[in-house]
């Protein structure tokens, strides 16, 4: 069986992001239109998928005191579609229900369809934890119009 030229020719693996992998995040999560406030500090808790030596897809878990916030998630276009985004999303509430962090949010101005299926709901600003509403993320990076979101872990 031949690959098509629009067939992805690796399964991405998904890891740790580590320091070098910062540029690429950065481009990824530019590319995406999505904010980088944040992302150098809460960059040791991101995942980011990597195939054919190149860095796929990222989604970031930023731990917030008690709760943590979901963040950054960005899957290269070529990639989208294939459930690069559904693993990444499922390795950070993974790594969020093994930290014992009872709650888990997240912001998104395009995306409110997607996480029910993770079991997020949308809720107030104002329900928001004080410790997740510090974060650069929503004092600053996502608009007010922005919908949150929040899963219970």
């Amino acid at each position: 069986m031949t690959r098509s030229a629009t067939t992805p020719a690796a399964t991405p693996a998904l890891r740790p992001a580590t320091p070098a992998d910062l540029p690429a995040v950065e481009a990824l999560l530019t590319a995406s239109g999505l904010p980088l406030d944040g992302v150098r500090e809460a960059l040791a808790s991101f995942v980011v998928a990597e195939a054919d030596g190149a860095l796929v897809g990222v989604a970031g878990l930023e731990v917030c005191r008690e709760h943590a916030l979901l963040r950054s998630v960005a899957v290269a276009p070529e990639r989208r579609a294939i459930g690069v985004g559904r693993a990444l999303v499922a390795r950070v509430i993974a790594e969020a229900d093994a930290r014992g962090i009872p709650a888990l949010y997240l912001l998104t101005t395009t995306a409110e369809r997607y996480f029910p299926s993770f079991g997020f709901r949308p809720i107030p600003r104002a329900a928001v934890p004080a410790d997740v509403r510090a974060t650069a993320e929503f004092r600053t990076a996502c608009p007010a119009s922005a919908t949150v979101m929040e899963r219970p872990c």
